[in-house]
């Protein structure tokens, strides 16, 4: 007699499905081919009439192959019409970081275009006559040092930890004593200081008074790439708050960084080398008059 384990059980082994059963399987499609750069040419009518909006994106291209690290050199559109300037704003696009600073004296917007290190501006004074022009003008830099300047507070009382842990507070107290020391020991080019509180063990009170101590800055960042990666001051020098998202806005991952400014939101000095030749690659075709 065959012992009941020497047999195999039906269904299963090679040929134990069926042909229909095969045709039936439905399998999720593969991607089919990745995403690259391409040059966005703007509609010239008469390049002669071009030549200002020409010569600005020359300057533009000169100033990012000329970078240096740690550099910030403006550049102002004065003297552009309004044909000229839709050019520019055509041939520079929009990039993946949006930024937004506000404060007593203002509101700056900035959008990076898509040239990496190189930023388009909007200022608005709250002193301004009504229906006053922005101020705009183009930063070529890793990341705007005119919004970074106001970035957080000039003087800020921190609020007595013993006095804002209330009800439900557990580790809030020990993380804000690390945040606050290496806030108050920072220096410029020291080593970003990382606080992880998707690891960290935390009630919702400890949240809240975390947010309650560091205060609310006057900047906030976001930078669109595979999902999104919001950033925003707080009101402690050197402090962000630094959260991402899925592409389903699903909040992955919330760290509070101490540090000039967190480095996702930077452009490396290799992007602006590139940035620099994809623009003196279109400046070199809407240079050339059309056959």
């Amino acid at each position: 007699m065959i012992p009941s384990f020497a047999v195999p059980p039906k269904g299963f082994g090679p040929g134990s499905m069926t042909q229909d059963s095969e045709e039936d399987l439905q399998y999720l499609a593969m991607p089919s081919g990745v995403s690259v750069y391409t040059p966005h040419l703007p509609e010239l009518d008469d390049v002669n009439a071009a030549r200002p909006a020409i010569a600005f994106l020359e300057a533009l291209r000169d100033t990012m192959a000329q970078w240096r690290e740690g550099q910030s050199v403006m550049i102002r559109p004065d003297g552009l019409n309004p044909a000229n300037r839709r050019i520019v704003d055509d041939a520079l696009g929009e990039g993946e970081v949006s930024i937004v600073l506000e404060d007593a004296a203002g509101r700056i917007e900035v959008q990076e275009t898509v040239f990496a290190g190189l930023w388009a501006m909007r200022a608005f004074s709250r002193t301004a006559a009504a229906g006053a022009e922005p101020r705009e003008q183009v930063e070529v830099a890793a990341f705007p040092h005119v919004v970074l300047a106001r970035a957080f507070p000039a003087v800020r009382a921190v609020p007595d930890l013993a006095a804002s842990a209330g009800e439900g507070v557990v580790n809030a107290p020990a993380i804000l004593t690390e945040l606050l020391d290496k806030s108050a020991t920072w220096q410029a080019g020291a080593v970003p200081h990382v606080v992880n509180l998707s690891l960290l063990p935390h009630t919702p009170e400890d949240l809240d008074m975390i947010e309650h101590v560091l205060g609310q800055g006057t900047l906030t960042i976001l930078s669109r790439g595979y999902g999104n990666c919001r950033i925003t001051s707080t009101a402690t020098p050197h402090v962000w708050r630094v959260r991402y998202f899925n592409s389903m806005d699903t909040l992955i991952l919330d760290t509070i960084e101490v540090t000039g400014i967190p480095e996702v939101a930077c452009a490396a000095r290799e992007d602006l080398a590139d940035s620099a030749e994809r623009l003196g690659e279109i400046c070199t075709i809407i240079a050339e008059p059309a056959p």
